[in-house]
């Protein structure tokens, strides 16, 4: 209950809170402001009664229900995720973080390692799975991306512990105003590339583009929406493939321009949990059925729900969101083998264009 109270008194001051001045900003971005950034469609945002609202009302229905189904995680192969391939290989970690191997080629999105997702360590949502692949077992990390600061997808030790991590630390990729708060906190991180929305910057042979989607960010009271957000696009030549790493965000028409403009995806790392109750969550954070009809304006070949299963940090039951999931595919006949979820640790390898479950021995 004290994890629950701590996270709400954080967002509860953030959907108020002052912003402080913003040294990006450029008066010809219409995303940019004075003091931090916005998104680029105009919508209703919940205010603070909405969500005193919301607390009262979960505390009065016991709100989240406990799953019904045992997320049973898989144990990963960590020797055989070390080795060489020149495969394409994807092994969930949790909530929104993936172990993406292109190649030699190591890239990890939004790690989140803690026991918890919160500025203490003593209270905030506590994981209910363990990582998937713990950190001290990682193959060495090449690149990471960051989707935006929040402390479910900003994780303080763990982005100490990769920036330590042996043979030097990863290129950290982070949305303006992010490098910040690395420069003071994780001063081991000595590759740091802030991008604007549609910028680029290259590692190796991939290329990774920030993309705008609708959401928010802060880590304080006091800093709502000051450093920018988006979702990530990387391209390799060697395999030739396309990613979409989503983080989080709310459905908006940012996501028809994506696919317009760096589509068609090989892979989208769709989010599909922390959609409930819709009238509060609905402006910046996707249900299963939105996230099909993403899928399919993304342009995406297949797709792998994240964002699901690992913390309580909405009202759904931690097991929900596939159950949703697979009733929006056959309501919108989508394919099985076209939108997937994965077990914790579970591997998935891309050969002849189908997602394989990774099976001992291979």
């Amino acid at each position: 209950m004290m994890g629950k109270w701590l996270a709400a008194v954080l967002v509860a001051g953030a959907l108020t809170g002052c912003s402080p001045v913003n040294p990006y900003y450029d008066p010809n971005q219409p995303h940019h402001t004075k003091q931090g950034f916005r998104n680029l469609y105009s919508h209703a945002t919940p205010g603070k009664v909405d969500f005193w609202r919301w607390q009262f009302d979960r505390w009065m229905r016991g709100l989240p229900h406990p799953p019904e189904e045992s997320l049973t995680p898989v144990v990963a192969d960590v020797a055989w995720l070390k080795e060489p391939s020149s495969e394409v290989r994807v092994t969930w970690i949790g909530h929104s973080t993936l172990l993406v191997q292109l190649g030699q080629f190591n890239l990890l999105t939004d790690p989140i390692f803690s026991e918890r997702a919160s500025p203490v360590s003593f209270a905030g949502p506590k994981r209910h799975q363990p990582p998937g692949v713990a950190l001290e077992d990682l193959p060495r990390i090449d690149a990471v991306v960051i989707s935006h600061n929040h402390y479910d997808h900003l994780d303080l030790a763990s982005v100490r512990a990769l920036a330590k991590q042996r043979g030097g630390p990863p290129v950290f990729m982070v949305p303006l105003g992010v490098d910040v708060w690395f420069r003071k906190n994780v001063p081991e991180a000595v590759d740091l590339r802030p991008l604007d929305w549609w910028g680029q910057t290259i590692v190796g042979d991939a290329v990774f583009t920030l993309l705008p989607v609708q959401h928010w960010s802060a880590r304080t009271p006091f800093d709502r929406s000051a450093t920018l957000w988006g979702a990530w696009a990387v391209r390799t030549r060697e395999p030739a493939f396309n990613f979409l790493f989503g983080g989080d965000f709310g459905y908006s028409r940012d996501l028809a321009t994506i696919g317009e403009r760096a589509g068609p995806f090989d892979l989208a790392a769709l989010p599909i949990g922390g959609y409930a109750p819709r009238w509060f969550m609905r402006v910046h954070h996707m249900n299963p059925t939105e996230a099909v009809q993403v899928h399919r304006e993304v342009r995406a070949k297949a797709s792998v729900g994240i964002h699901w299963g690992t913390f309580e940090l909405t009202d759904e039951p931690l097991d929900q969101p596939p159950h949703e999931l697979a009733r929006a595919m056959r309501y919108a006949e989508v394919p099985p083998e076209e939108f997937f979820v994965m077990r914790h640790g579970e591997t998935r390898i891309l050969r002849d264009g189908r997602w394989l479950v990774r099976a001992p021995g291979d």
